[in-house]
């Protein structure tokens, strides 16, 4: 098919071979010393001795000739190139994607290991429990084809995996390496655009959230809302004040989705969020309890 009609300039050594579509949004210069690798075509036609000049803008592919020939002894089987790199789709070579990159790694929880990516996977959080709940995560729907799979979370550049209880890390872990990447890689579809993320644990407000919290309560919500439920919601947790007893010093905290149940959740409590609150409310808080959500 002729997708490509010739146009004279204002230089007679200049010819102009437009086509039916934009070539590049920049622009392109190649001379006879130059290696042309982004660009098939003006390898192609600098092997001409007649050629001095290749130019690429635009919808339009300019090449310029030395004064000893006539254009019309090559213009025919200029534009007859131009057309076939054209059609083949390498008047300029399509940049190659950065290749996906993949490694394991372990979490505060046995049960759950993480697959970190070099690049963003998912601008948000998608959280399957089931593969009844998978239809609009279709990495999840694929990752439950593995029977050790119980849960699986999604969010920027890593997807956690939940095993059941029964299973064991090695070597599955490997093997879901291997999977993940190649799904990457194959460019399949994460999470669909409709997907809509609805923690799996209760909602807060509605189960433990007071009318009223005094300012030692306010402070401590504060706290956790600008140093802890940041780190914590990048593995699928939350941790909240459920209320502070001032007699005992004791902030009680609900800890519900990855950080429910996790056996690093006293270490967590204990030698972070704790000494964090000693340091930060000095004499007002002394002691940390769990609620597990």
């Amino acid at each position: 098919m002729d997708r490509v009609y010739v146009e004279t300039t204002h230089s007679p050594q200049i010819m102009k071979f437009v086509c039916d579509e934009t070539l590049t949004n920049g622009s392109m210069e190649l001379e006879k010393n130059d290696q042309a690798s982004e660009s098939l075509l003006a390898q192609e036609l600098l092997q001409f001795p007649f050629v001095t000049k290749v130019y690429i803008t635009a919808n339009f592919v300019a090449i310029q000739k030395t004064e000893n020939i006539d254009w019309e002894m090559v213009i025919e089987d200029l534009k007859e190139i131009v057309n076939r790199h054209l059609n083949e789709g390498t008047i300029i070579a399509r940049q190659q994607a950065d290749p996906f990159t993949l490694y394991a790694e372990v979490t505060p929880n046995p049960a759950v290991m993480k697959f970190v990516s070099n690049k963003l996977i998912y601008a948000g959080i998608a959280e399957v429990k089931s593969v009844e709940d998978s239809e609009k995560v279709p990495v999840a729907k694929e990752l439950f084809q593995f029977d050790y799979v119980k849960e699986v979370f999604v969010s920027e550049n890593y997807i956690s995996v939940t095993k059941t209880e029964d299973a064991d890390w090695n070597g599955l872990a490997l093997e879901l390496r291997y999977f993940l990447l190649d799904y990457l890689q194959s460019g399949k579809e994460i999470v669909q655009a409709d997907y809509v993320y609805t923690p799996s644990y209760p909602s807060f407000e509605n189960t433990y959230a007071k009318v009223e919290y005094s300012d030692i309560e306010q402070q401590i919500k504060d706290i956790l809302q600008e140093y802890v439920q940041p780190a914590v919601a990048g593995d699928g947790g939350n941790i909240e004040l459920i209320e502070f007893e001032e007699d005992t010093k004791t902030a009680k905290m609900l800890l519900q989705g990855a950080c429910s149940g996790c056996p690093s959740s006293t270490f967590t409590l204990k030698n972070g969020i704790e000494a964090m609150l000693k340091e930060m409310m000095p004499g007002k808080v002394e002691h940390v309890e769990a609620v597990n959500g």
